[in-house]
């Protein structure tokens, strides 16, 4: 494990430098491709939550924004009135970290207003818009590689973005990166990713990786169903742990932590 490695959102510090954290997602939309819209209803978005913790999460994710293959973007408005709700009726029910899932920089604002700890964003940009955002409220900062590219690409990215978010006056000890599994790559380029961390992750930033019931699962374990991925899953989060992985974003926290648990305990070794 890294030594000391504390990942500040406003006023949490998130350890990461002991065992992999379980970021849980909630996606609060109509379309997604895993879970059919089950956490549409508010209600149902806190309860999930509220379950993801009692089941071990770390951090809670919400997405309002469907990012699946072919997916229609929404705009700022519409994200935001998915999410006000769930943020309003979520406050006194968990203790965990919250993350918001977005790379409109008008909703990561409101969303901080209301509670939320950490700003998860896919754009694979470094705005200054973002970065304002983030500086201004305190809140931790998700760099996606949402890039075609494997290793060496990636690596690139991570080393630019990292020095383009100081330039923005953006603490270190805010920022975290993520691998973008399925953003805009092929699947060699995501296998490549998942099994190769070591070989790109920045050591001394949090690591994340999200793999969860995507199609780089789907292929690597010929399973169709998004539903019936989890074993899929649960090889590429070991993968991606022993690989020096520090978070995983993933959908069924009850039957991955086990996996999660396990490959701690082999790194141990």
């Amino acid at each position: 494990m890294t030594s000391n490695m504390i990942w500040k959102c406003k006023d949490k510090n998130i350890d990461c430098s002991g065992k992999t954290l379980i970021m849980a997602i909630i996606n609060i939309t109509p379309d997604s491709f895993s879970d059919g819209g089950k956490n549409f209803n508010p209600e149902n978005a806190v309860k999930s939550a509220v379950t993801a913790q009692e089941n071990g999460a770390d951090i809670i994710d919400f997405g309002a924004q469907s990012t699946r293959p072919g997916y229609i973007k929404i705009s700022e408005n519409e994200e935001w009135q998915r999410l006000e709700p769930v943020l309003k009726q979520i406050k006194g029910k968990i203790n965990i970290p919250v993350s918001v899932d977005t790379f409109y920089p008008f909703v990561a604002k409101n969303a901080a207003a209301l509670g939320a700890d950490i700003i998860n964003d896919v754009s694979g940009v470094v705005s200054s818009e973002m970065a304002g955002v983030i500086k201004e409220t305190g809140c931790g900062w998700v760099i996606t590689f949402s890039h075609s590219g494997a290793e060496k690409e990636a690596k690139l990215f991570f080393e630019k973005s990292a020095q383009k978010a100081a330039d923005f006056g953006i603490k270190k000890e805010n920022i975290c990166f993520d691998a973008g599994i399925g953003f805009s790559k092929t699947r060699e380029e995501d296998f490549h990713l998942i099994a190769n961390i070591n070989k790109y992750r920045l050591p001394e930033y949090p690591f994340l990786l999200g793999v969860s019931r995507k199609r780089v699962i789907g292929e690597g374990s010929c399973q169709p169903d998004p539903e019936k991925r989890v074993f899929g899953n649960i090889a590429a989060d070991t993968a991606a742990i022993l690989g020096g992985a520090n978070i995983i974003r993933l959908h069924d926290v009850a039957l991955e932590k086990q996996g999660i648990l396990m490959a701690d305990a082999l790194k141990r070794f």
